[in-house]
């Protein structure tokens, strides 16, 4: 399990096109533990690509603060599970509370 955080100075960025990177992270889902974590810089922001980039990496679960429907439904095609309205903070806390089950969802910080 691969889970892709949008990422700017360190924390969650509420839109995810428009991270500086994306913090990956490995999971052991049966530990429900991070076992490692690297950042990527993505491509160009541009409608589609995103999702195709991040199912190349290996991603399983995106968790965003906000995306648009159709990142999202993008995002499903390649069999990537979407998180959004996730709290501005380090990627490790978010993924921790995520397989925590403990993750406070807000509402979708993107109305597109």
């Amino acid at each position: 399990m691969k889970i892709a955080i949008p990422t700017a100075q360190g924390k969650l960025c509420m839109h995810f096109g428009h991270c500086e990177v994306f913090t990956m992270l490995d999971i052991d889902p049966e530990k429900k533990t991070v076992t490692a974590g690297t950042e990527l810089v993505p491509p160009p922001h541009e409608p589609g690509v995103l999702p195709a980039w991040l199912a190349e990496q290996g991603a399983t679960t995106i968790i965003a603060g906000g995306m648009g429907s159709r990142a999202q439904a993008l995002f499903a095609q390649h069999n990537i599970e979407t998180v959004v309205g996730a709290p501005s903070e380090t990627p490790e806390m978010v993924a921790q509370q995520w397989l925590a089950g403990n993750l406070t969802t807000g509402s979708n910080a993107c109305d597109h």
